[in-house]
């Protein structure tokens, strides 16, 4: 039989017995080998996160920098040799390598190898706080990871409108910030356009340092509009993405990844997946 599909595709391949039985355990949270793994991934997603942030404090790595120094790359050296597995036990790792999780369990480990060309990029590893997110599985959160995916779906559905929405957004801002310029000028604090659109964003997300702000009649005016029309502004995007969501049929969730692109967010009554076609 051919590996090549009627539509030209190639067929899924079945792993190898020994890499089945290591994707279990490292991508299921159905088995006890998987939940005491995941269980323990998530402890030492911690304790690296926890050792990064003592080490910012200097007081603390005045008095056990070396030891926690020794500490994060035990965890770096552990968290590449399980991104290496993972990799490994996967049909297709370059699917994995690009997936969400691929991406942040890569950025977990770079940050420490980068350290060594950039001292300082050593605390961006507290990114793989990001990888906590596998609790939803372990913890069989599974309504959690369908709101999950009925959101991802309402946002991208959503994506045009609120492109549209933004580049209105952008237009005032340019608009208004210029009308401010005009009328305050650099003796008001208003020394460029480039600042004024500054205020002009501040003011109209409603945040308000107040670092500068209008003095004349016709500016104050201009500021009161530019307020009024905040409001509107902040409630346009969450009726966008709220019509989406209602609109948004709702299904139940497996939490299985798929043994050849690794792909999460299947329907409860899935046999095979739905971006790859491999069997589940």
């Amino acid at each position: 039989m051919s590996l090549q599909e009627d539509d030209g595709q190639e067929a899924p391949r079945s792993l190898a017995p020994w890499r089945s039985v290591l994707h279990e355990v490292i991508f299921e949270a159905d088995t006890p080998a998987g939940k005491g793994f995941d269980v323990l991934l998530i402890v030492s997603i911690l304790a690296s996160v926890a050792a990064v942030m003592l080490d910012s404090m200097g007081a603390v790595r005045l008095q056990y920098g070396r030891l926690l120094y020794v500490v994060e790359w035990f965890f770096t050296l552990l968290f590449t040799v399980e991104y290496g597995l993972r990799l490994l036990c996967v049909g297709r790792p370059w699917k994995y390598a690009v997936s969400f999780y691929g991406l942040v369990d890569l950025l977990a480990i770079i940050p420490t190898y980068l350290s060594l060309v950039l001292p300082g990029t050593q605390y961006l590893v507290v990114i793989r706080i990001l990888r906590i997110l596998r609790i939803f599985r372990i913890l069989k959160l599974v309504p959690y990871l369908g709101e999950a995916h009925l959101l991802m779906q309402a946002l991208r559905a959503s994506g045009r409108k609120i492109a549209v929405f933004l580049y209105t957004v952008l237009t005032l801002v340019v608009l208004f910030g210029s009308l401010m310029y005009v009328i305050e000028s650099e003796t008001h604090g208003f020394t460029s356009i480039p600042r004024s659109i500054y205020w002009t964003i501040v003011t109209l997300t409603t945040v308000g340092y107040g670092d500068i702000s209008p003095q004349t009649g016709l500016g104050q005016a201009l500021a009161s509009m530019v307020m009024i029309l905040g409001y509107g502004i902040i409630a346009v995007p969450t009726g966008i993405v709220t019509v989406e969501m209602s609109q948004t049929f709702r299904r139940k969730v497996s939490t299985q990844a798929c043994p050849e692109c690794s792909a999460e967010g299947h329907d409860d009554d899935a046999c095979h997946c739905k971006y790859c076609g491999a069997k589940l």
